[in-house]
């Protein structure tokens, strides 16, 4: 037998429509509403039956990185971009502003950023550049003498990660009073001041089991609205 040359059969013109027509519906539903939102709104949104949505997107992970798939990636370059840069606490502040002018815009991407959402490639990949790219710059500026040197990478994650499940609700009252409070947290690394801390720093592991507790009023709800 010859080799067999597989092929991805293109959708039908109508078909393609449907699915171009879901994720639109679904980038605004989610900016709105968070990617908890009900699919049978997304769908309604579209103008297609719930069906057609379930035959497009094997599921809500699936449906999501075709809506977040590129911006994620922008996040991703600009996560590289800052650790190329020659002033780490420079690059540092500059990253977290990009990050979290998104975080104040886009609830979707706020919950992507914020809980422990799994399944999505492009989030996965995000992810652990985020963290390698905090590591990086944070570790720098220790060494350059702008940062404590007590604050742990997982220290610094769990501070923003907390202010960024807070920054739609101050962005709602004032679009720019995050920026304060990210202007506080930021002083708050900075060695002048420091006293001595409490209590050790989070492992990974132990990050990792807090932003799965931070996903759970999410997913519960979510489960809710999909049965």
């Amino acid at each position: 037998m010859g080799d067999r040359v597989n092929k991805v059969t293109p959708l039908r013109r109508d078909a393609q429509r449907n699915r171009e027509m879901l994720i639109a519906a679904a980038r605004e539903i989610y900016a709105d509403q968070g990617v908890d939102a009900p699919l049978d709104d997304i769908a309604r949104r579209a103008g297609v039956g719930s069906a057609t949505l379930y035959r497009r997107f094997a599921g809500r992970a699936e449906l999501i990185e075709a809506v977040f798939g590129e911006s994620l990636k922008d996040i991703l370059r600009a996560a590289l971009e800052a650790r190329q840069s020659i002033d780490a606490w420079g690059g540092l502040v500059s990253y977290l502003e990009r990050i979290f002018t998104l975080l104040a815009t886009d609830r979707g991407t706020n919950d992507l950023m914020t809980t422990n959402i799994q399944g999505v490639p492009s989030l996965d990949s995000l992810r652990a550049e985020h963290r390698k790219t905090i590591d990086v710059l944070l570790r720098r500026a220790q060494k350059d003498g702008a940062v404590r040197t007590d604050i742990t990478a997982e220290d610094f994650l769990f501070l923003t990660l907390m202010l960024g499940r807070t920054v739609p609700g101050a962005a709602a009252a004032s679009p720019s009073a995050w920026r304060r409070y990210l202007a506080l947290l930021l002083d708050a690394l900075r060695p002048e001041a420091a006293g001595p801390l409490p209590a050790p720093a989070l492992t990974q592991e132990q990050f990792a089991t807090a932003v799965s507790h931070l996903g759970r009023t999410r997913r519960a709800r979510q489960a809710r609205t999909e049965h």
